[in-house]
């Protein structure tokens, strides 16, 4: 059996990827991969790139990193509405602003993708990692995705396993003896609650075990640095609002 951790969205909150990290460890997982969006919305972007780094973790570059890396413009996206557009873009500029250069030249030269096997016993198992999808970083694939959408990329790669990130939303789906899995947000979960989550995978010779992790981290601490940092006080409201419901 070997163990597998994958983890995605940290959005500069290291006390939350601490804490998934210190779990991992307490695990004794020694294979960790993570699925990008190191930056913005928290003010640790340079320390969570810089463990990511210390611990020499494999990861992939998401939208927000390539963002950053590249300096490219902040395109208003039509799901937010007035106040989170201009909150958004002052987090992002934020960030632009405090990285650096070190750190910069390492967001931009992660690679977009990742496709590796592992073999137990007679059974080689392909996993193809992404941030958002094959076709974009920005791309959202959801649980209620079309199953067509999914073997379309399970064909294009020959995976049997797609791990992505990127819509903050767990899920585990099974498509005919194939498994597309999101692992949630380290740092800025979207579900009822907002724990940190990961992914644990068991990779066995005749299956596979999946299953999220939530990891519960300190909030508070998180909340008084966004208030005590330039990134706007939204980013704490959404926590605070989380941890109320």
């Amino acid at each position: 059996m070997i163990q597998i951790a994958i983890f995605s969205d940290i959005h500069g909150n290291l006390p939350a990827l601490k804490a998934v990290l210190a779990d991992i460890d307490a695990r004794k997982i020694k294979n960790t991969f993570c699925l990008g969006d190191l930056v913005d919305f928290a003010p640790w972007s340079n320390e969570v790139i810089e463990s990511i780094l210390s611990k020499k973790i494999p990861c992939i570059m998401g939208n927000h990193d390539e963002r950053i890396a590249f300096d490219y413009p902040i395109i208003p996206l039509s799901k937010h509405d007035d106040q989170e557009t201009t909150c958004r873009i002052q987090a992002i500029n934020h960030s632009k602003k405090i990285i650096t250069a070190k750190n910069k030249l390492f967001l931009s030269q992660l690679p977009y993708s990742m496709q590796f096997e592992y073999k137990v016993k007679t059974k080689n198992w392909r996993i193809q990692l992404v941030h958002g999808s094959l076709e974009s970083n920005e791309h959202y694939l959801y649980e209620t995705t079309s199953d067509t959408t999914f073997e379309q990329i399970f064909k294009q790669t020959q995976a049997d396993i797609l791990v992505m990130g990127h819509t903050h939303i767990s899920y585990i789906k099974s498509i005919a003896n194939k498994w597309a899995i999101n692992t949630g947000s380290v740092g800025r979960s979207k579900e009822e609650s907002i724990d940190a989550t990961y992914l644990l995978l068991r990779l066995f010779e005749d299956r596979i075990e999946a299953e999220i992790i939530r990891i519960p981290y300190d909030i508070i601490t998180v909340m008084d640095a966004i208030k005590a940092s330039e990134i706007p006080n939204f980013y704490a409201d959404f926590l605070l609002s989380k941890q109320i419901n």
